[in-house]
């Protein structure tokens, strides 16, 4: 690393109900590759995604993709250790996965927070975009997410890599600014749902 040069890691938690599609994310996030045919994740399955955030600073996340079956949620405590933020995901077709969400958030304000004290940044990703019927309205999302604290949400396909980089540039931005102080993910359009053309930061790019 050169000089004036600052390298930053973040532990990165994936959170969510089974099938909701974490793993997908992780692979097509860190790796740019897509199988629909991915089997269920045993305890927690770890990436590495290096970001050149600016000039001077490099990003480096270590993603923590953590299994959603009921058995393994017994050792989120010890998964989610010394956390940075997290991604609740669901299903924009599942009812079910959608509800749950709460209870994954929950689950992590009890066991981790901030040195602080305040709650680890929280994105909802609201995935399979792409198909239909939804579920779940848009507003009902968006009252859901500010009711139980999420930073923002937004829709994804991780099949059509359909906002993946950019919902953890936002993510990565909330937790840049938790460093200094200052600034904060951009939010605009109704509620608390996150515009993706007014969340990026200036020099950013991908490595």
């Amino acid at each position: 690393m050169t000089m004036g040069q600052r390298d930053h890691l973040f532990k990165v938690l994936i959170v969510g109900d089974a099938t909701v599609g974490k793993t997908s994310l992780v692979q097509r996030y860190a790796h740019d590759s897509f199988n629909k045919h991915y089997k269920c994740t045993v305890g927690v399955d770890f990436a590495l995604k290096v970001v050149q955030w600016s000039e001077s600073e490099t990003v480096r996340l270590q993603l923590w993709d953590i299994a959603g079956q009921e058995r393994f949620t017994s050792m989120t405590r010890l998964y989610y250790r010394e956390a940075s933020a997290c991604v609740i995901m669901f299903d924009v077709t599942s009812q079910s996965t959608f509800r749950n969400s709460q209870k994954w958030k929950q689950d992590l304000d009890s066991k981790l927070t901030l040195p602080d004290g305040n709650p680890v940044p929280c994105l909802l990703l609201a995935n399979k975009c792409d198909l239909s019927p939804w579920a779940v309205t848009r507003q009902e999302i968006d009252r859901f997410s500010k009711e139980n604290g999420f930073s923002g949400w937004i829709e994804t396909s991780v099949k059509e890599n359909k906002n993946v980089n950019e919902s953890m540039r936002v993510l990565i931005e909330k937790m840049m600014s938790s460093l200094t102080g200052v600034g904060d993910i951009s939010v605009s359009g109704h509620g608390n749902y996150i515009s993706i053309k007014d969340a990026s930061p200036s020099g950013w790019g991908c490595c």
